[in-house]
């Protein structure tokens, strides 16, 4: 049996005067899960036609992300980077096809 792939995709709203200071503290973010939890494999930022945004971290696999995200109050870049967002949600869910 192999291991399925994990997701954490967001959703928030970024104002678009804060959206470069929000995407260098991301990017700080993400190298810095990325140095703790390998699992990271992809992150990705999508900008939707109303103007929020849709954020989706791929791990190879549940075990992974659940680790990472036990320790995200160890990480100060995120609640800096989430400070410059509004309305935010998360949803978990494993790749259940991939072409």
């Amino acid at each position: 049996m192999t291991t399925a792939i994990a997701v954490r995709a967001h959703a928030y709203t970024v104002d678009p005067a804060d959206l470069e200071e929000f995407l260098a503290r991301r990017a700080s973010l993400i190298g810095t899960v990325r140095e703790s939890h390998p699992g990271l494999t992809t992150t990705v930022l999508v900008r939707l036609d109303d103007g929020t945004y849709t954020d989706t971290w791929v791990w190879a696999s549940g075990a992974q992300m659940r680790a990472a995200l036990a320790a995200v109050a160890s990480f100060p870049e995120a609640p800096l980077a989430m400070a410059l967002t509004k309305d935010a949600t998360a949803r978990d869910g494993l790749v259940v096809d991939q072409r």
